[in-house]
C-alpha cells in the first residue's frame, strides 16, 4: 500500500513537471514574440513624432504667433484659443453627466439586467461610430435644425455626443473596480447611499474616471471632420460661442488642403502634440495631488 502511494505520488510529481516545463517553453516562446511587438509600436510612435517635430520645429516662426491670422503669416494663436475654448466646454458639459450616468448604472442598477446590457451595447456602439458621422448629425441638428449656424456652441456639442460614451465607459469601469468591502463598510457605519456613493467610491474610482477624461480630452483635440461640418474653418478668433472658428487639427487640415503651406502645417502639428501633452501632464498633476491629499487624510 505504501509502495502503491509512492508511485502514485512519483507520477504525479512527474506530471506536475511536465506540465510546468510546458507552460515555461510557451512563455519562453511568447516572450520574444511580446519583445517585438513592443519594439515594433515604440518605434513606429518615434518615427511619427521624430518626423514631425523635425519637419516642424524648424518652421515655427514669430509670425505663426501673431495675434491676428492673415493670409500671409497663418497664425496659429486663434486656433490654439478656439482649441482651449471646445476642450474646456466639452469636458465640463460631458464629464457631469458620463460620471452620474455611470454612478446610476453601477451603484443603483443590478448591473446584469437587461436595462444594463442595452446600455453598455449602446455606448460601446456610439463609441465606434466614425466622427464624420457625428459631424453630420451636429450639422443637421445643432446647425439647421436648431439654427445654431456653424458655431462653437454647435462644435461643442457635437463633441459631447462624441465624447459621452467614452466618458460613460470609463467611468463605469471605475466604479465597478472598487471593491463591495468598502460599500459595505460605508454602510455599517450608519452612511447612507449618496454619501458612500460620494464620500467613499467616487474618490476611490477617480483615477480611472480621470483616465476616461484624458481619452476625452485627446480625442477633442485631434477631432476635424466632425467641428468642419460643426464649428466651421473661420480663421477668426470667436468672441462668443455662436461664432465661427477653427481648431488646431482643422487649421492643420486647411494649411495642407491649401498645398501653398505644408511646412506651417507641420509646425501647427508640433502645437497640437505639445498642448495634447501639456493637457495630460496637467491632468496627471490632478490626479497625483488628489491622491496624494486623499492619502494624507
Amino acid at each position: 500500500m505504501i509502495l502503491a502511494n509512492e508511485i502514485e505520488a512519483t507520477v504525479s510529481l512527474e506530471g506536475y513537471d511536465s506540465l510546468f516545463h510546458t507552460k515555461k517553453k510557451k512563455r519562453n516562446f511568447l516572450k520574444p514574440i511580446v519583445n517585438i511587438s513592443a519594439f515594433a509600436c515604440f518605434s513606429i510612435f518615434l518615427f511619427i513624432i521624430g518626423y514631425i517635430l523635425m519637419r516642424g520645429i524648424p518652421n515655427l516662426t514669430s509670425e505663426l504667433f501673431e495675434w491676428k491670422y492673415t493670409s500671409t503669416n497663418v497664425s496659429m494663436i486663434p486656433a490654439i484659443i478656439t482649441t482651449l475654448y471646445v476642450v474646456f466646454l466639452s469636458i465640463i458639459i460631458a464629464a457631469p453627466i458620463g460620471i452620474f450616468t455611470a454612478i446610476y448604472l453601477v451603484e443603483y442598477l443590478d448591473t446584469n439586467s437587461k436595462f444594463t446590457r442595452i446600455i453598455r451595447l449602446t455606448s460601446d456602439t456610439l463609441s465606434g461610430i466614425p466622427s464624420i458621422i457625428y459631424g453630420l448629425f451636429g450639422m443637421l441638428f445643432f446647425v439647421h435644425f436648431l439654427g445654431l449656424n456653424n458655431s462653437v456652441i454647435s462644435g461643442v456639442l457635437t463633441c459631447v455626443i462624441m465624447i459621452l460614451p467614452v466618458m460613460i465607459r470609463s467611468s463605469e469601469e471605475a466604479l465597478m473596480s472598487v471593491k463591495d468591502i468598502y460599500r459595505y463598510g460605508s454602510v455599517a457605519l450608519g452612511a447612507g447611499k449618496v454619501a458612500t456613493v460620494f464620500k467613499v467610491v467616487l474618490p476611490m474610482a477617480f483615477p480611472g474616471i480621470i483616465s476616461g477624461i484624458i481619452l476625452s480630452i485627446g480625442r477633442v483635440v485631434g477631432e476635424s471632420a466632425a467641428l468642419i461640418y460643426t464649428l466651421g474653418t473661420s480663421s477668426k478668433l470667436p468672441e462668443t460661442i455662436f461664432n465661427s472658428g477653427r481648431t488646431l487639427s482643422v487649421h492643420m487640415y486647411m494649411l495642407s488642403g491649401e498645398g501653398r503651406f505644408i511646412e506651417q502645417a507641420f509646425a501647427t502639428a508640433v502645437m497640437l502634440v505639445l498642448l495634447v501633452i501639456l493637457l495630460n501632464t496637467v491632468s496627471e498633476l490632478v490626479v497625483r495631488k488628489f491622491l496624494t491629499k486623499q492619502t494624507v487624510s
